[in-house]
């Protein structure tokens, strides 16, 4: 009988060899859809534990099947492991060595934690009624996704349940973040561009001014959030870049904006381009000026399963116990582990990876960030006790 005393114990075997993998993989990031030598490592690695079938489902992501003795359910396990273009400001000796590249994110901590999983549960073969399926995703951080690509290349066929964690800086150590239902919003791009008619500054009269309209477009944008929908719908618009202009006494010919959309729900989400372009057709006219309008669907919103979520949160009760559970809200950042959700019901939680009293305090994708390393021995738990409950024959 395989309880979770013993599988604990397991975890506290292979943590510092957890913590190593993760300092590796954090000195050697790579970019989402480059992964090669990542995935490489984690391929190598797996083979290594023996007892897995493991494949490349596409070029730079990695698929492990460990296939118990008897039939049973699927569970997949996923865990993305690529880095983000930032330059690393940390001084630690296990910092980036890839100029401009960063793992400012925590995907070397997720992609340790799992092989930490895999590791465990591959020497436990015979006690698996079922299937534990490991999914080392590749491009995370960039739309269309690595996800989409696996789902595609088949990785979720025949899987009954899928979970994922994120270590979470704004959340402590010695926590793990459960949220039923809408976890993480679908996050869409805009681009607009506002034309109108260059010219002398001093001379304002003569032109179209590109700038004053395009303020006024960023202003009344605010107008759908505040204004055209429902105060209680989960709605942000963020005009994140304006580029005009060269110099100080001429006013540009044309204005570009860029931009994100949050949303939950798929209706508000689809109405959401028709009233920006509304708002931004209505004010260039009113002014004498065209527009261009693009807008771009991203990822799908992590919508958690309520039976998954309840089966987590008693992973975290049983392996760690309850003072553990923290019942946080969603927030509005995306992930494409909506994609495995289209093929079966999952469960994305969190995992706290901050720690104040060891200046662990920066945020996600910001050059100093790090996570608390005692977080991937937590990550791990939650991983091989959700084996347990799922495909391990007289569990307890």
């Amino acid at each position: 009988m395989t309880t979770t005393a013993t599988l604990n114990e397991a975890v506290e075997q292979v943590k510092e060899q957890v913590i190593a993998w993760r300092r590796y993989l954090h000195q050697h990031p790579e970019l989402s859809f480059h992964e090669e030598k990542t995935a490489q490592f984690i391929y190598d690695t797996l083979l290594s534990f023996g007892n897995m079938e493991v494949s490349r489902p596409t070029k730079t992501s990695v698929m492990a099947r460990l296939i118990g003795s008897r039939a049973g359910r699927v569970i997949a396990m996923r865990a993305d492991i690529d880095a983000l273009p930032i330059t690393e400001e940390n001084t630690f000796p296990f910092a980036s060595q890839n100029p401009g590249v960063m793992h400012a994110c925590g995907h070397d901590g997720h992609t340790a934690m799992l092989l930490g999983a895999a590791k465990i549960l591959s020497g436990m073969k015979e006690r698996i009624k079922g299937e534990v399926r490991f999914l080392f995703q590749h491009a995370e951080e960039i739309y269309p996704g690595g996800a989409e690509e696996m789902v595609q290349a088949g990785v979720m066929e025949g899987v009954d349940l899928v979970i994922g964690s994120h270590l979470w800086a704004p959340l402590e150590y010695g926590k793990v973040g459960i949220v039923p239902g809408p976890m993480m919003a679908a996050p869409d791009t805009f681009w607009i561009t506002v034309i109108g008619k260059g010219g002398h500054a001093a001379l304002p009269h003569q032109t179209v001014d590109s700038i004053a309209i395009g303020a006024q477009v960023v202003t009344n944008l605010q107008h759908i959030v505040s204004r055209n929908t429902d105060p209680l719908d989960n709605l942000v618009i963020s005009v994140t870049q304006f580029i005009a202009g060269t110099t100080h006494n001429v006013i540009p010919g044309s204005v570009k904006m860029w931009g994100t959309v949050r949303t939950f729900d798929p209706k508000l989400r689809a109405e959401v381009p028709k009233l920006m372009e509304r708002v931004v057709k209505g004010i260039t006219e009113a002014h004498g000026a065209s527009y261009e309008f693009k807008y771009e669907y991203g990822y799908r919103p992590v919508i958690n399963d309520a039976d998954v979520t309840r089966l987590m949160e008693e992973v975290v009760v049983e392996a760690l116990g309850p003072e553990w559970v923290a019942h946080i809200r969603p927030n509005m950042g995306g992930e494409d582990f909506s994609a495995f959700q289209q093929k079966a019901p999952g469960c994305f939680f969190y995992i706290g990876a901050g720690n104040k009293d060891k200046g662990i305090v920066h945020p996600h994708h910001h050059p100093r960030f790090t996570i608390d390393e005692e977080a991937l021995e937590v990550g791990v738990k939650m991983f091989v006790n959700a084996a347990r409950k799922v495909v391990m024959a007289g569990h307890s």
